[in-house]
């Protein structure tokens, strides 16, 4: 199994949270690994660099609550914008002042502004700090290395020491990072205004940004008119994939496919401070579940996956929607529903997940029909998605959530009895009892 190809699929679900149009990683891989191939790097350096440029945004969603929380305002399209402006004071100011709080009172909003303005250089290297730490943690649980993690902490450093969280100076910069960091800008300003525009934001930066020697190198290298018709090309991911980084022979065992599904189980977890852990916890109850049914050990893992990742599209969905203490809108609640054709869409790219697909896509479906997305009913809906709904609604049930306090265990299990047959099936409802009484037993 080629573990560039799935980790590239999955970098999909980073590019939602991040605000980034489909492939934004890919192509910033292709970017960034060309030009390290240019500079000539050696093999070790250019697989290192290939992988942090693929996963840079693995950190995505960890300041995403606090971003909503601080700026009283939608955290995707703030992280979307943000990537335009060019880190200088008067940029950042008017940034701040569009961006904070359009859909709050007045007296709400001066009051996010002022402190925003007071606190503003250190608001803004806490969440750097979260976002490039949390990122380099996750790499780890991916079994990359310390040149790979260091790659995604400094990503946001700049070569005249004015980034964050540390402010790295030129040479103590990684190299992968600072070409992350050009390779990224560089993608994001040709997908919105072309490669002139892409090429002068650079040059711009020269300096500032980025190592002037990267910038020549790049200005060279994107001479060539295919450098850009290449980026636009559909089939994109597979020529990245192509390329000799990604052609490095992995073995990709049973126990790493574990090992990737729970650390991007992690990545969705970390958007909410009420859904930290909630994928571990749903994963456990789902195993639970098939456990007491009698489900072997294979049928069990191959379930754990879906269950750690079927939450994949909660990456595309604002906090200002996740986290809201009130009543959803009309607007806010289909973005909510759209979340599980969301972690389907995702999981079906990636081949070593597509078949756990359609459970993690249904796992909002009721017996009774009146379920989303598909409105399955009865025998449409299988084994495996009854374990794996009954296992999410009770982690929902007993879990905090913005909008109430964890309802205990008994209430649970008394509340969803009551939906026996119309949303949830009575087999597994008793398995998930058994299974707690079981556990409760080995715990006392």
């Amino acid at each position: 199994m080629q573990l560039a190809e799935l980790l590239g699929m999955l970098s999909y679900a980073l590019d939602m949270t991040e605000g980034q149009p489909q492939g934004h990683c890919i192509r910033s891989c292709w970017i960034g690994t060309k030009l390290g191939m240019a500079m000539g790097m050696d093999e070790r350096d250019l697989y290192d660099l290939y992988f942090t440029l693929l996963l840079k945004d693995l950190g995505c969603s960890s300041n995403a609550a606090r971003i909503c929380a601080l700026y009283l305002t939608d955290d995707i399209s703030f992280k979307r914008d943000f990537k335009y402006i060019d880190g200088s004071l008067n940029a950042a100011l008017r940034f701040v002042f569009a961006k904070t709080g359009l859909q709050a009172g007045l007296a709400e909003r001066f009051r996010a502004t002022v402190h925003i303005l007071q606190n503003g250089g250190e608001i803004s290297k806490s969440l750097m700090e979260t976002r490039c730490q949390r990122g380099a943690e996750i790499a780890a649980k991916l079994r990359f290395g310390p040149a790979v993690q260091d790659g995604i902490r400094a990503l946001d450093e700049h070569w005249n020491g004015g980034g964050k969280p540390l402010g790295l100076k030129e040479t103590a910069i990684p190299m992968a990072a600072n070409i992350a960091l050009l390779a990224q800008v560089v993608d994001i300003f040709h997908t919105a205004e072309g490669a002139p525009a892409a090429l002068r934001e650079i040059e711009s930066r020269s300096g500032t940004w980025f190592n002037p020697d990267l910038v020549a190198a790049f200005a060279a290298l994107s001479a060539d008119g295919a450098f850009w018709r290449t980026l636009k090309r559909p089939d994109i991911d597979q020529i990245v994939f192509a390329l000799p980084p990604g052609q490095k022979p992995t073995k990709v065992t049973e126990g790493y496919l574990d090992d990737i599904a729970a650390a991007f189980a992690s990545v969705i977890d970390a958007k909410s401070p009420f859904t930290a852990d909630h994928s571990a916890r749903v994963t456990l109850y789902t195993d639970t579940i098939a456990e007491q049914l009698g489900l072997d050990q294979a049928h069990r893992r191959w379930l754990r996956r879906a269950a750690l990742l079927h939450d994949l599209g909660k990456l595309a969905v604002s906090n200002q929607v996740l986290d809201k203490p009130s009543k959803l809108d009309d607007d806010e609640w289909q973005a909510i529903r759209a979340h599980s054709r969301h972690s389907e869409e995702i999981l079906t790219r990636v081949s070593a997940f597509h078949d756990i697909a359609p459970i993690a896509g249904a796992h909002h479906e009721r017996l009774d029909g009146h379920g989303y997305p598909y409105g399955l009913k009865g025998d449409q809906i299988g084994l495996e998605v009854r374990i794996l709904t009954v296992a999410d609604v009770f982690d929902a049930l007993s879990a905090e959530r913005p909008y109430r306090a964890a309802i205990p265990i008994d209430e649970v299990f008394k509340i969803m009895e009551r939906d026996i047959g119309t949303a949830f099936d009575a087999t597994c409802i008793d398995a998930l009892k058994r299974g707690m009484q079981a556990m409760n037993a080995r715990a006392a």
